[in-house]
Parts: C-alpha cells; structure tokens; sequence
C-alpha cells in the first residue's frame, strides 16, 4: 500500500525489517503516551514507523490540504521541519508543495535523528537526500535561518504549556510566509494549540485556520476543537496496532498562521453533522462563538448542499 512519497515506503519497511518482535506492546505503549500527552523522547523508533507514522503523514496532509486551500499564492521553497522525528511532516509537505527545495530538520533525540538520517538518503528524492540535519532542541534554534514555512508537527508535549508562547513566537519569527502546528487531538493538545494561538495574535500572525476569526476562543469547559481524519492500514500497521479493522481515525488538532490574512469565510464544523428526517445539525464555530445550526430538509437545496460537508470543513 503506497503512502509515503518517492522511495519511503520501501525505505520505512526495509528498515523496519528484523525489528518486529514485541512491536505490538511497544505501539501500545506509544498510543497511551500520546493520549496522555506526554513527551516522545522515550519512543521506540520501530514502534512510531510502524503505529504512529501513517497516521501522522495523513494528519499532516489533511492539514496542509486545508493551508494550501486558503493560500492558494502559497508555493514554498524552503521548509523548517521543527521536532522532525524521522521526517514525517517532511514527507507530506513535500507531496503538498514538490517546490520546495530545502528541507532543514530539527531533532534532538539522536535515536530519531539517525534515523532521519538513513530515510533521507533512502527516499529517492533530491531535496530530503540534500536535507540539512540540525540535532538540537526547540529551545536552541539561534543559529537556524528562517524558511518560506515551519512546521511543527506533535512536537510542543515536549515543552512546558508555559514556555508554549515564547517558543511558538520564536519558530513565527523564523516563518517568512506561514507557521503551521499540529497537535494530537486531545484536550492537552488542544491547551497547547490554544496558548499557541493566543502568542502568535499578540505577534501579528493571521490564524487561518481552523478558525475563521481572530478574536478570542469561544471553547470552554470540557470542550476542545479537535478534527479527525481516516486512513486505510498496512499489514503492518494492523500487526503493530493488534488491529482487527483495515482503517483508523486519527484524531488531531491544528492551526495554520500566515504573514498575509486570507478572505474570511463564516464558520467551521467542529464535530460530525448529525442528519435525521428533519434536517441537518452542524455545531459551528465563527465570529460570533460557537452555535448550532439547523438546516430543515424543507430546504432542499441548502440541504442538499449541506449533506456534502464533513467533520472540519468550512462553511
């Protein structure tokens, strides 16, 4: 099953080859960390290959799909890669944008970045083959030159929710187009992604996405914006996730900052539309807060527009 681009899939298995035995309680393990928000910093390489990269990959193509939607202009040649693991978020930035023709990777865990180091080599593709490989922290990026976008892809669990606003401020500053982070879709990921957005406004940013205002978070309480997106599963995949079922829904959260603002568009679906004989209800998120909306099958054509829309799109 091809998901990754250029020679990475090959790549991924021949590496993950020989490395299999006990894969199934080490991807548990992985699932529960990130589900507990915690840090990556004790995962085994193997284990993120195998359960948490093809769901990464998808999470990230979703995302960049909807950045590159409201930034059509939008043609990077340059990406900081903040946090890269094995490259991952690379990967499904380069099939978004194939302009781009350097990569700079940040990662500090040297187990990751070893093997970051063999997949470039491996992927038959000129700009992750040329990719420049820092091996530093988040907080240690003085001597990193700023690209056309950063990306920062499951990697703030590794800071402090404190220390969020100066660090995300920081990778802006070396954003000379667009900032864009990815967050697992749970409530410590949505706190991040939150404390995220509220530093870059305060920087000048314009949020993009996936809201469709700059004003304060209308989400409270127990609440947290969060999408989902689907991906089918290797063999692989399924042995490593003791998975009875060929697909999984990978929940995530994001947000998309850019230099330049983009035309506003009314609101965001921010659950699953919930359709009966009466019509279709839509939880929505805009300017002026959250709300629910109707839309009575009376109506034939806004309903019959309306049953098109998914879980994350705009309206």
């Amino acid at each position: 099953m091809a998901t990754f681009p250029g020679n990475l899939d090959e790549a991924v298995a021949a590496w993950l080859a020989g490395r299999g035995q006990g894969l199934a309680a080490r991807s548990a393990a992985l699932s529960e960390r990130y589900k507990g928000g915690k840090t990556s910093r004790l995962v085994n390489p193997a284990a993120y290959l195998a359960a948490r990269a093809p769901a990464t990959f998808a999470a990230c193509r979703k995302v960049l799909v909807e950045a590159a939607r409201l930034a059509p202009e939008l043609k990077p040649k340059s990406l900081l890669d903040v946090g890269a693991g094995p490259g991952t978020a690379g990967w499904a930035a380069f099939v978004q944008w194939p302009s781009l023709a350097r990569i700079t990777q940040v990662e500090e865990t040297s187990t990751f970045a070893d093997l970051a180091a063999v997949l470039n080599a491996a992927s038959g593709i000129a700009t992750l083959e040329n990719a420049w490989l820092v091996r530093t922290s988040l907080q240690d990026m003085d001597t990193i030159e700023e690209a056309d976008v950063v990306l920062a892809s499951y990697v703030l669990a590794e800071l402090s929710l404190a220390s969020i606003p100066v660090t995300v401020t920081s990778l802006w500053k070396r954003a000379s187009e667009a900032l864009v982070l990815i967050e697992p879709g749970t409530p410590q990921g949505f706190a991040r992604i939150h404390a995220a957005r509220d530093a870059l406004i305060a920087a000048g940013a314009h949020i993009a996405a996936p809201c469709t205002h700059g004003g304060a978070c209308p989400m409270t309480g127990d609440d947290w914006c969060h999408f989902k997106t689907r991906l089918p599963r290797s063999r692989l995949h399924m042995h490593a996730k003791a998975a009875s079922v060929p697909f999984e829904d990978e929940a995530f959260t994001y947000l998309v900052a850019l230099r330049k603002s983009v035309p506003s568009e009314a609101s965001r679906i921010l659950a699953p539309p919930v359709s009966n004989k009466t019509g279709i209800t839509l939880k929505l998120c805009g300017a002026g807060g959250l709300e629910e909306r109707h839309i009575p099958s009376r109506d034939k054509a806004t309903f019959k527009a309306a049953k098109k829309l998914q879980w994350g799109d705009r309206l």
